[in-house]
């Protein structure tokens, strides 16, 4: 009886020990789920998936309105940062349809996905010094709505825009810029000439808005693009980004309803 005893009451205690320790990781496992959540949520992170947006807009209006929306929450500090999760990854990852085209400057401040509250796959994007176009840059924005149908193309200037200023002022005072800079002054020429015709308090914000109204206005004008603006398929806005405020305002080519 006694020889027979000891084993299960090892068997009695080893059971134990395992049962008490399996508790004390799942305590520990949970006690640190817990910490990081509440560490996630402290430093304003979300724990759940991103949202899903809405269906992807085929409108020119639609497309404009969910753009808008977006910039308004960039302002208000209420992003939702949609389709941001490996759901929305795998979706894409056969097919894209964007239904937005942006050209935009190359400023680190300006970064239309986080500025318009957007997901993966839900912009095409051509960012530049200036947002100078050449034809390179024609043919990546006519990509969209020649070949995805994407109803929209915005393009955005900015506030204090330092490749404007830069050519701006070599212009002005008859210098070159060094490198391949120049060749962003030589773009920026048009909108130069038509700035210095008149007098303006801040004439560098005045060139960047004629830049932008005048590039917008040779898309709408592009052979390949002018007959799906004229048949109401696909709107070019023409708008102008505040460093100061986040909010985007448009200059020309808002579409209707």
């Amino acid at each position: 009886m006694g020889t027979a005893g000891t084993p299960q009451r090892r068997a009695i205690l080893t059971g134990g020990l395992a049962a008490t320790t399996a508790a004390l990781l799942t305590a520990c496992s949970s006690k640190t789920d817990s910490t990081a959540k509440g560490t996630a949520a402290a430093a304003g992170a979300s724990t759940s998936p991103s949202p899903v947006a809405a269906a992807r807009p085929d409108s020119p209006w639609a497309a404009f309105a969910r753009l808008m929306d977006g910039n308004k929450r960039w302002v208000d500090g209420r992003l939702q940062h949609p389709d941001r999760d490996p759901k929305r990854r795998e979706f894409v990852a056969e097919e894209q349809k964007p239904y937005g085209v942006i050209l935009s400057c190359i400023d680190s401040r300006v970064p239309p996905e986080l500025l318009f509250d957007t997901g993966l796959g839900d912009l095409f994007v051509m960012r530049t010094g200036g947002q100078v176009v050449g034809p390179v840059v024609v043919g990546s924005v006519e990509y969209g709505p020649m070949t995805s149908g994407t109803p929209l193309i915005v393009v955005l200037g900015h506030q204090r825009c330092g490749a404007v200023k830069a050519a701006y002022e070599a212009l002005r005072d008859g210098k070159e810029l060094p490198g391949n800079l120049q060749s962003i002054a030589d773009a920026l020429a048009p909108a130069y000439e038509e700035t210095a015709k008149g007098k303006h308090a801040d004439p560098v914000d005045a060139m960047t808005r004629v830049h932008i109204n005048q590039t917008a206005a040779g898309l709408r004008s592009n052979k390949d693009l002018a007959p799906m603006v004229k048949k109401g398929d696909l709107a070019v806005v023409s708008a102008y980004y505040s460093l100061d405020t986040g909010r985007v305002d448009v200059l020309t080519g808002a579409p209707s309803a």
